[in-house]
């Protein structure tokens, strides 16, 4: 039994969440194969080799891999799947939009958002929104899962020689889909879905101005990541890349600051798996408090600045 990750990268790095799958590939206790598609990504492929748990890189190199649109990257994974009894990808955009294509060509029922192995055919997802988790036992002979980043720990690089890299031939460039530009958000703060402490607001903020002027500050102090909740998104305070929750980011950080946040499901589906959790809300009744490990009841407009001059 062999497992088969494919993986995450752009100009910056290999992408953490490829290192959560590799440790979530390690429960299977099997080889772990990483897939590495892309255009002059030899860096890529030595950061793969050397994180710890995996077995050997298989690296394609072609000018139509370079934008890793999902179409041509499905026919270059059904070409290896027979090699493998599990195909793993994070269950990021990049993923979502890949195993389900890989899936329809294999004939097989791809299993999406896993947040925990029992056993090698066996796996838990969440469902309604994260509040009820169901057990999934898959019967096809090659599995294909998209893995929650947040719900495993991100694998770290190994001492000494890194995993063997093997060059395989490039699959067709079916000329499907064409990547005419990138529009990129620069940013100085860290990854949302991979940042230690994020700091997220919400309608009570009132404004766009609000948001940043109160929560900037505070996520400076503590090197945090920003993030919203859909109504302050919908209601145009910052850009849709900085959702967290069902429709959004799915985070899980060491600490989560909910400022003017209600708590609605679908933002508690995003980050309930926050190891603390602190909310600051003038309801006492919001349901954000029901997941909050620290609450603070009070006008946000004054705790906040109280709060940044503290820190």
């Amino acid at each position: 039994m062999s497992v088969l990750v494919v993986a995450e990268y752009d100009q910056a790095g290999l992408k953490p969440a490829t290192r959560s799958v590799v440790t979530a590939a390690a429960l299977l206790g099997a080889d772990i194969d990483v897939l590495v598609a892309g255009h002059d990504a030899c860096t890529a492929a030595a950061s793969v080799a050397a994180v710890r748990g995996v077995t050997k890189v298989l690296h394609a190199d072609a000018p139509h891999y370079g934008e890793q649109t999902a179409e041509n990257l499905a026919v270059l994974v059904q070409s290896l799947a027979g090699a493998y009894s599990h195909i793993l990808a994070p269950a990021t955009s990049f993923g979502k939009n890949l195993l389900p294509r890989v899936a329809a060509l294999l004939d097989v029922a791809p299993l999406s958002d896993v947040c925990a192995i029992v056993s090698p055919d066996t796996f838990v997802r969440p469902i309604y929104a994260g509040n009820a988790l169901a057990t999934i036992q898959s019967a096809d002979p090659i599995k294909l899962i998209t893995m929650r980043p947040t719900a495993f720990a991100a694998a770290n690089d190994r001492g000494g020689e890194g995993a063997s890299i093997e060059r395989i031939a490039a699959g067709p460039d079916l000329g499907l889909t064409q990547v005419i530009t990138r529009a990129l958000s620069a940013s100085s703060r860290p990854e949302l879905s991979a940042a230690k402490v994020v700091v997220a607001g919400g309608r009570g903020l009132v404004s766009g101005e609000h948001y940043r002027s109160l929560l900037e500050p505070l996520a400076d102090k503590l090197n945090a990541a920003l993030g919203a909740s859909r109504a302050a998104v919908d209601a145009g305070f910052v850009s849709n890349d900085h959702q967290v929750g069902q429709t959004g980011k799915v985070v899980a950080p060491e600490l989560y600051i909910a400022v003017g946040i209600s708590g609605a499901i679908q933002h508690l589906a995003g980050m309930r798996d926050s190891r603390i959790i602190v909310a600051i809300n003038k309801d006492a009744d919001a349901p954000i408090f029901q997941v909050a490990d620290y609450g603070l009841v009070g006008d946000l407009f004054k705790l906040v600045p109280e709060l940044t001059a503290a820190l």
